[in-house]
């Protein structure tokens, strides 16, 4: 019996329009589109992530907290709409689409508000040197602070107790804790173990800057209290019952990595054999990052995709030189699953970082494809894992290492798919030059695809733009995959026999080589060039121009790149503050010429100076003399604005009439004290209301806060607090 593949026939169009037709026949949409949509197929199940993004995206804009009444009716009414938008058009096209697209958003909102209350409350940390005792979570090695210095250690502290009067008898902080142990430290700690220590606490800061990265946000979602630094010892108390071996294990990976290595080379090595990244010193951070290496030094989907091609490879080879076994075991399956558990057992040595655990789903989909021999790669099994990851963790769709993995799968499976059939034609029939051939032009599309899905983000987030990015990754990457990578691999192998000396040897030979690289890259002419900061709104439209370019079917998904335009281009776009003042009002920064003249400052200062430069891109200059002795007048266009950045009075001392002449604000590092009548004014009180400013001088005078930039969120500390008490209030309280 002859058998008939069973195919969809194709519509017509004026079928199409009565299946979505409406009682105004001006919204009927035209064939083309109505096509367009029924060409995508099972393809529009990878639109269901960036749905559910777009709703913990919502969220995370609301310039209000909702509350749990408004957020169930925001979660549960589009549900609602969704279900019935099923039920009164399952069989039609877009009725169904909308029902999905509510569901979907309706899910990322609901979500991320969830899980935001949830979040353990922020405590009170003590504003002065404290006794604490803590629980060492993990150990973390720290690059030097000078030339003379030894590696430093930063200990992240759970179930930690202040030894304070006001905390007397407080129970253990449901957040964790960073603390910098003092290079002098020689006691050996172990994850698990139970440190006693005097610190100076901080809490995370507020933004630098109205719309700089919100640190306060991030250590909200991730569970942190705070930071500081040791003032003293730690001492030992004992080993908790609960001790990590997985912990232990990476400690001794890397403290045998910096025995057999030394400098940088040991942390690099440090990093991508138990992704112990903190010894990497900025110098090093910086000289990747300017060559386009620095995925090479941060664990992730590449070093994953290593391992498992390595144990693959070499497994599936040995397996085909056995005769009985190539003939009657599926040496391909087998290989696949043991690569896959070689990358988990690698994913959960290097710490189980977020990156790395997208990177482990994307593979566990793969592995899944290639034993039920269905295929390997394909859009919709990468949108199955942003799904995955966004339902357990909506907040990461503002995480730059998220935003940067997916940007750059999806540049290869997209670029790959529509590059298929050249790369086949430059194979030909296999001669040997030919081979050569098609896989040189691999590596350079690789590093082309990636680099470029990736480069709009990176440029968001780093404020850097690097040309030179292709030229090194085509050296840097093949060296990491048939050298450092394997070689480390054997190196870990070996360590349980104590004979890794050898493989960590040669293994840093090649990470010399590859810092070599860097370190001739970054000095090409124009190998890192500084980029003001892209706005929010452009930052979305690179991010859904870049979904529909990769994600839709046909030649119209080339409309995505007019909004991946839109979004570059807003970098320079967008206005910039022409002033910046510090949350604590101690730093006051004035853009001017070409220039950012920067008032008197300390090291403290040292991260709202980095994120003022990396915001505007612009050099640094001190402020002119006359400004440090008193209140100085700071001409900016149309615009007098009258700066005092040193007041030894406190403001007892106010300007001269002379000196409040037409000028349109007052901006003092100590209370204003309304020393210029009738002229607003921002000073030591209005920063602790209110957190950062910045002023638009222009046609008008436009400021803005931080407060009234990120609203009233549960991660923006009301105006006097200062966290949770750690001990139960009064009734009466």
């Amino acid at each position: 019996m002859k058998t008939v593949p069973l195919s969809v026939p194709d519509l017509d169009p004026d079928e199409l329009l009565v299946c979505v037709e409406s009682p105004d026949p001006a919204l009927i949409l035209p064939p083309a589109i109505i096509r367009s949509f029924l060409d995508q197929g099972r393809q529009m199940i990878s639109w269901l992530p960036v749905a559910v993004g777009l709703g913990a995206l919502l969220y995370l804009v609301l310039p209000f907290e909702p509350s749990v009444l408004c957020g169930v009716l925001v979660t549960v009414l589009p549900i609602l709409m969704g279900g019935a938008c099923f039920w009164w058009g399952w069989q039609r096209l877009f009725p169904r689409l909308l029902g999905f697209a509510l569901l979907s958003v309706a899910i990322g909102f609901g979500d991320l508000a969830f899980q935001a209350r949830m979040q353990p409350p922020m405590p009170a940390l003590p504003s002065h040197a404290t006794v604490l005792t803590g629980r060492v979570q993990s150990l973390e090695i720290l690059p030097p602070r000078n030339d003379d210095a030894d590696d430093g250690h930063r200990v992240t502290l759970a179930d930690a107790v202040f030894e304070t009067p006001v905390d007397a008898g407080m129970a253990p902080l449901r957040r964790t804790l960073h603390i910098r142990l003092r290079d002098d430290d020689d006691v050996l700690l172990e994850p698990g173990s139970t440190i006693r220590l005097r610190t100076m606490l901080r809490a995370p800061p507020p933004p630098s800057w109205p719309g700089g990265r919100d640190l306060q946000r991030e250590a909200w979602f991730s569970g942190v209290a705070g930071s500081g630094y040791a003032l003293g010892p730690a001492n030992f108390l004992g080993a908790h019952a609960r001790q990590s071996w997985l912990e232990a294990l990476r400690e001794a990976v890397a403290l045998r990595a910096h025995a057999a290595l030394s400098d940088q080379t040991a942390a690099i090595a440090a990093t991508l054999l138990a992704g112990e990244a903190g010894s990497i010193d900025q110098h090093t951070r910086e000289t990747f990052s300017a060559s386009g290496l620095a995925h090479l030094i941060a664990v992730a989907g590449l070093h994953l995709g290593l391992v498992m091609a390595v144990v693959i490879v070499t497994l599936r080879h040995g397996l085909a030189t056995i005769e009985y076994v190539a003939l009657r075991w599926p040496c391909r399956q087998i290989a696949a699953v043991a690569g896959l558990l070689a990358g988990a057992g690698y994913v959960m040595l290097t710490g189980a970082h977020l990156p790395s655990l997208r990177a482990l789903g994307m593979a566990s989909i793969v592995t899944l494809a290639i034993v039920t021999g269905r295929r390997v790669l394909s859009m919709r099994s990468l949108s199955i894992v942003a799904l995955l990851i966004l339902l357990v963790s909506p907040v990461s769709v503002v995480d730059v290492s998220f935003q940067m993995s997916f940007s750059a799968v999806m540049g290869l499976i997209a670029g790959y798919g529509v590059l298929r059939e050249p790369l086949m034609r430059l194979r030909g029939e296999g001669e040997w030059y030919r081979v050569v051939a098609s896989h040189c032009a691999a590596l350079v599309l690789t590093s082309l695809l990636a680099g470029l899905a990736t480069l709009p983000v990176s440029m968001a987030h780093f404020g850097a733009f690097q040309p030179w990015f292709v030229l090194a990754n085509l050296v840097a990457v093949p060296l990491a995959a048939v050298w450092i990578m394997p070689v480390g691999l054997l190196a870990l192998v070996a360590m349980p026999l104590h004979a890794e000396a050898p493989f960590l040897k040669f293994m840093g030979v090649g990470i010399r080589v590859v810092q070599t690289l860097a370190e001739r890259v970054a000095a090409f002419p124009m190998a890192h060039q500084s980029v003001p900061a892209m706005p929010g709104w452009g930052l979305f439209l690179v991010m859904l121009g870049l979904c529909f370019l990769c994600l839709w079917k046909g030649r119209i998904c080339l409309v995505g790149l007019l909004p991946i335009m839109v979004g570059v281009v807003s970098i320079w776009l967008a206005p910039k503050p022409d002033i910046f003042i510090s949350p604590d009002a101690r730093l006051m920064g004035v853009r001017r010429q070409g220039v950012l003249l920067i008032g008197p400052h300390s090291s403290l200062q040292r991260r709202t100076l980095e994120d003022w430069q990396q915001a505007l891109a612009l050099p640094m200059a001190p402020l002119p003399s006359d400004c440090l002795a008193g209140p100085c007048r700071m001409p900016l266009g149309a615009q007098t604005v009258l700066l005092r950045v040193r007041d030894a009075s406190d403001g007892n001392t106010l300007p001269t009439a002379e000196q409040c002449g037409g000028v349109s604000l007052f901006i003092s590092v100590s209370p204003a004290r309304k020393g210029c009548p009738d002229v607003s004014s921002i000073d030591r009180f209005s920063v602790w209301r209110d957190g950062a400013y910045s002023v638009f001088t222009g046609r008008g005078l436009t400021v803005v806060s931080d407060r009234s930039w990120r609203g009233n969120r549960l991660w923006v500390p009301p105006v006097g607090w200062h966290g949770m008490p750690n001990l139960p209030l009064a009734q009466s309280e």
